[in-house]
């Protein structure tokens, strides 16, 4: 039986994507080989069916077969978290059991985007945490995404109240001093990952999140900067991340994002297309132009760089 998710969950679980055909069909055997890439890596655990999965551009039947041949590939070597937010709670409760069932270590869960007050985001929280029993419970703060807020005192108080929330993935922005509040909080300490493209990852790092759960085209780049802080090798950690740091930004823009992300990993040979379903961004021949400088300028600042990384390729 694969290991459930727990508080103690640290490392980078690298948001996957969810790979297509030319013409826009699920592509299983790049499901293969983008679970490879990562794992040679050296990512703690991988998360699949998240927003920069492209999750909300599947039907009920591709996403259960999306998360099979996941699971399948993975096979218990890292946990699996999977999201499992939508609009209807009792397609989300079915989903979510399905998923424990097959062997998911955890389950992602944003709000949805018709509550607004404190109260209305415990009560919808806590409808959904009632009904998926003992299931280890990643929440979702995203508000640049979701449209809501989650305050300090609503998550600490979700904590306190559901054992089974183990984790918080943290991608409030501008949200250092929120991050901070959640580390210092009295409370049963819980793991706080943190998202948003891994753009402030030292920072958030140096305020004692325990990793990250985010995608980028280099997930080696964000397993070592977690490595070297947790060595307590800031500097060197903070060096690295700014090695990346022009192809992360750019990787990181809204909507065009998912489409930078997808044709570098493309080139990297962790996918076989770059295909993004529409609704979605197209890469002109402008953009791809600007991809390649950047990237063949981050292979010669690696060149240059003293610390022992792994090798880009």
């Amino acid at each position: 039986m694969n290991k459930k998710l727990d508080e103690s969950a640290s490392g980078v679980f690298v948001i996957a994507v969810t790979p297509f055909t030319d013409d826009g069909r699920i592509d299983e055997a790049s499901i293969d080989r983008v679970v490879d890439f990562y794992l040679e890596r050296g990512v703690s655990g991988i998360t699949i069916l998240g927003m920069m999965g492209e999750s909300h551009k599947l039907n009920a039947d591709e996403s259960r077969h999306v998360m099979t041949r996941y699971l399948k590939r993975v096979d218990g070597r890292v946990p699996v978290v999977v999201g499992v937010s939508a609009a209807g709670t009792d397609p989300l409760v079915q989903f979510a059991a399905r998923a424990m069932d097959q062997g998911a270590a955890g389950l992602m869960l944003a709000p949805v985007n018709t509550v607004r007050t404190e109260e209305q985001v415990y009560g919808y929280f806590s409808d959904v945490l009632d009904r998926l029993g003992d299931a280890p419970v990643v929440l979702q703060d995203y508000p640049f995404v979701t449209g809501v807020n989650i305050s300090v005192g609503t998550i600490r108080r979700l904590v306190d109240c559901y054992e089974h929330v183990v984790m918080l993935k943290h991608e409030d922005c501008p949200g250092h001093g929120k991050l901070s509040r959640l580390v210092a909080a009295e409370g049963r300490r819980i793991s706080i990952l943190v998202g948003n493209g891994g753009l402030y990852l030292p920072q958030e790092l140096r305020r004692g999140a325990n990793g990250a759960m985010t995608g980028f085209a280099y997930p080696e780049m964000l397993v070592d900067v977690v490595a070297h802080f947790a060595r307590g090798e800031t500097e060197l950690g903070e060096d690295l991340f700014d090695a990346y740091l022009p192809l992360l930004r750019h990787e990181a823009q809204p909507v065009i994002g998912i489409a930078l992300r997808k044709e570098m990993l493309r080139r990297r040979g962790a996918i076989a297309s770059a295909h993004v379903r529409s609704p979605g961004p197209r890469l002109s021949a402008e953009d791809h132009r600007e991809l390649e400088v950047l990237n063949n300028r981050l292979l010669r600042c690696l060149a240059d760089f003293s610390s022992p990384v792994r090798a880009a390729s």
